[in-house]
């Protein structure tokens, strides 16, 4: 499964606003909570924030700083037993998450597991979330595992392409600014610039071949100046009629963050790319 975890969590994007005038608000208190852990006879220890949680494995490696990324795997539910995400591998930023996630899962190592119980005032306030999956006033919990934990995320990014480049058999230039591109046909035409206005076929996919995005053969037009960052470079190195493809890490693509809901943050975006005409 994807990751959608900035769908749900984002404080940035998703958070709703507190409403604590709301006449019809009836949240779950901190006695649910404690229900909850008796009904389950669980160990729990409590935050001083009124985050609840329990380490069935503390893990081996580093606990993750406020502003760590870190791949994690996890189920969220609600206290009725009901599950409203879940997924084998998340990347997320501490810093772009709800309060009771971005303190729970500094308690932590790498490798460690555990669940984390979450009050309201801790995930999405007596408002919920926009999309509505998430009430007003609602406990969360979540079945967590830290997977890894990158302080260095480029690092990790880059390191991802190059195995799919040797996975793939290809032959691929790195540019300096992180970019890879192979070239397949370079085309016999002109190249364009940076601000040319073009024509493009391409087929945009993950790094699992998941496609995300594809143009009619006839291609899409647009300014290379109005792009991703990736394609406005990349582009520039096919003369007009070229073809190859473009190795974009995260952050010259879509960066930290969800994006259209179709792609999720720090994700590497592999283009194949047919350069059909320059329109200027």
């Amino acid at each position: 499964m994807k990751s959608y975890l900035y769908l749900f969590f984002s404080l940035i994007l998703f958070t709703a606003c507190l409403n604590d005038d709301d006449s019809n608000f009836n949240p779950e208190t901190e006695e649910d909570i404690i229900q909850y852990i008796n009904d389950n006879s669980l160990n729990a220890t409590r935050t001083d924030s009124g985050l609840y949680y329990i380490i069935n494995n503390e893990g081996t490696g580093n606990y993750p700083a406020e502003n760590s990324v870190i791949d994690v795997v996890y189920t969220g539910y609600f206290l009725d037993g009901t599950v409203f995400d879940q997924n084998d591998s998340g990347i997320i930023n501490l810093n772009q998450v709800i309060e009771g996630l971005k303190e729970g899962f500094q308690l932590f190592r790498e490798g460690g597991e555990g669940k984390l119980i979450i009050p309201y005032e801790l995930a999405f306030g007596v408002s919920g979330n926009y999309s509505g999956s998430i009430p007003g006033g609602a406990v969360l919990i979540f079945d967590i595992k830290i997977t890894a934990i990158y302080e260095n995320y480029k690092a990790q990014n880059d390191a991802a392409i190059l195995q799919y480049i040797d996975d793939n058999d290809l032959i691929a230039t790195k540019t300096a600014s992180g970019l890879y591109y192979v070239i397949d046909d370079e085309g016999t035409g002109e190249r364009p610039t940076s601000t040319s206005n073009v024509t493009v076929d391409y087929k945009g996919y993950f790094l699992n071949g998941t496609v995300f995005d594809e143009s009619r053969s006839t291609g899409v037009s647009f300014g290379l100046d109005q792009v991703i960052a990736g394609w406005t470079e990349g582009i520039t190195y096919f003369k007009e009629g070229g073809e190859g493809k473009l190795l974009i890490p995260y952050y010259l693509g879509y960066g930290e963050e969800l994006y259209n809901y179709t792609i999720p943050g720090y994700s590497v975006l592999i283009f194949d790319v047919k350069l059909i005409s320059i329109d200027d």
